[in-house]
Parts: C-alpha cells; structure tokens; sequence
C-alpha cells in the first residue's frame, strides 16, 4: 500500500510540475503558422475602448504576412505595389512568447527588438498590443496604443 501512495505522490509531483511546459507548447502550437493582418487600430489610452483610428490593409498589402514556428523563427514577407503589380520582400528572424506574461517578443535582422502583450491567440484570430512606439495622437498627454489583429 505504502508503494501505491508513494507512486501516486511522485505522479501528482510529475504532473503538476510540467503544467506550465503544457501550456506553453499548447499556445505556442496555436502560434505557429502564417497569419495576415487584418486590421489595425489605435485606442486611446485614457480609456482603453475609444477607437481613435483603424487601418485596413488593402491590394498588395493585404497579401503580406507574418510567420512563427515552434523553434522561434519568425519571418515577415511584406508586399507592396499597385494593382496586379505586387513585389514582396521577406525578412527572418526570431522570437521569444511568454505564455504567463502574455509577452511576444520579436527580432528581425536588422532590427530592435520589438515587445507586444497578446491580447488573444487562437487558431484563427492573434491579436497583439504593441508595447513600443506608441504615442499621445489625440493630444489628451496620455500614450495611446496601437492594436493589431491578425487572421490565418
């Protein structure tokens, strides 16, 4: 009986301890893949809800894209020109996702590191707070900030 209950006691140990290792493959599984921006918009920081200004992309932006895998490789091929006439460029890089803090953390080549909070992550919906280079655009001396949202 004594071996059963010390079994038990070290899988409940087992278990518990690889709970947050769980979560992390799970949310960083719904991660993965290529996703398109939808839609982004800047939300005033005084009160977190007004709608201050949304940009929809639009021809050959909207092609543009933005891959994670799980072994940290983040790339983003961004397209641009009119019409039927659209060039794309791809830049790589790595990241880095926190699912306690919620925090996504991007470097490309030639770049800073840029953080966002993940607001929500999904299958089919990511939605980011970009945590850097915000700015007071209504003039009320509070930082607003800039939503992303994307869709596979």
């Amino acid at each position: 009986m004594k071996k059963h209950l010390l079994l038990f006691a070290f899988s409940a140990l087992a278990l518990t301890s690889c709970e947050d290792d769980d979560v992390q493959g799970y949310e960083m599984d719904m991660l993965k893949g290529e996703w398109k921006t939808v839609k982004m918009e800047v939300i005033s920081g005084k009160d977190n809800t007004t709608v201050l200004q949304t940009y929809t992309p639009t021809g050959c932006e909207a092609k543009s894209t933005t891959e994670f895998r799980t072994d940290y490789y983040a790339s983003y091929t961004d397209f641009s020109g009119v019409g039927a006439a659209c060039t794309s460029q791809k830049t790589e890089g790595t990241y880095t996702y926190s699912n306690e803090s919620k925090e996504l953390v991007t470097k490309y080549v030639n770049d800073n590191e840029n953080k966002y909070k993940v607001i929500i992550l999904s299958n089919t919906e990511l939605r980011l707070m970009q945590m850097f280079g915000n700015v007071d655009i209504n003039g009320d001396m509070v930082i607003d900030v800039t939503y992303i949202t994307y869709k596979r």
